[in-house]
């Protein structure tokens, strides 16, 4: 009998994490979900494993074995980068150069693919550097790419845009999503607050990035960067406004700011295309199954 592929999945506990075990147990794999503390909600085989201390991931490396690495750990969000930067870096970098050499010194063959950021900056132009959180994410990037131009590793780089569908996420659509059951079940007042709604997003459902994740497992080109995204464009107005359809609440909005409408843009996934890869889940489908998800999660 053949052994199944192992795919070694970091971030297990997150919120594409929890949706990549669930898909790639069904899928052929044999995961190995690894979180830094013993809370898993997931039903794969679990490790448990600092990836920022070195000698851990050596460990971890030693004991797997993966045939896959999915690297989905880090901390993402960007009001907390600007207070603890270095916190970011070390996450976001080094616990990448670990995993990526802990493979190489233990001479694992590992198709690898890093989780990295629509947010990273343009290097050639330091004012498209907004926040810490996009310089550890650039760095990520460039870490992986080097040690594919160094060390000829099998190593491929994903691009996700604005993740929204089902389960616990810190993004725009689940603070919304989560503010309007409160509403619902009494237990906040009737508006939601918004710092702009012109601004404008290319908002991707989870499910999808899952999807993608594995064609580039089975197809991606080491060393190339994928843009994974629904390659359209939505503001926080027509965000808000499609999920008014979705509950009974009459609710206000009100903006932190003067709403500036900002200019539409497309972020064309025409890599993964390519590959085959097409986004099968709406914003429709995605917002109303987020809902969902918080009505029947209410203490999440």
């Amino acid at each position: 009998m053949n052994k199944l592929p192992t795919l070694l999945i970091t971030g297990a506990n997150g919120y594409t994490g929890s949706h990549a075990c669930d898909y790639f147990s069904k899928k052929g794999f044999n995961v190995v979900g690894v979180t830094r503390n013993s809370h898993f909600n997931g039903e794969v085989q679990r490790e448990i494993c600092d990836l920022t201390n070195k000698n851990s991931v050596i460990k971890l490396i030693q004991k797997i074995k993966p045939d896959f690495l999915l690297h989905l750990a880090g901390k993402n969000h960007v009001g907390d980068s600007w207070r603890a930067p270095s916190s970011f870096l070390e996450t976001n970098v080094m616990s990448t150069i670990y995993l990526l050499e802990a493979l190489r010194q233990e001479n694992v063959v590992c198709k690898i693919l890093i989780a990295g950021s629509a947010l990273q900056f343009n290097l050639t132009d330091l004012s498209t550097l907004n926040h810490p959180y996009s310089l550890s994410k650039t760095f990520q990037s460039i870490a992986a790419q080097s040690w594919v131009a160094l060390y000829d590793m099998d190593i491929i780089i994903a691009k996700p845009s604005n993740l929204i569908g089902p389960g616990p996420s810190n993004g725009v659509c689940s603070i919304f999503a989560k503010k309007i059951v409160e509403m619902e079940n009494e237990n906040a007042e009737k508006f939601l607050m918004v710092n702009n709604l012109g601004a404008q997003r290319d908002f991707l459902d989870v499910r999808d990035v899952v999807k993608a994740y594995e064609v580039l497992l089975r197809k991606g080109n080491p060393g190339e960067v994928y843009d994974i995204a629904s390659g359209q464009s939505h503001s926080l107005r027509e965000i808000i406004t499609t999920m008014k359809t979705f509950t009974c609440q009459n609710f206000k909005v009100k903006s932190e700011s003067a709403a500036q409408p900002e200019e539409k843009f497309q972020i064309p996934p025409l890599k993964m295309i390519e590959l085959g890869w097409i986004p099968s889940f709406s914003l429709s489908v995605s917002l109303k199954d987020t809902l969902t998800y918080y009505r029947q999660n209410k203490n999440t």
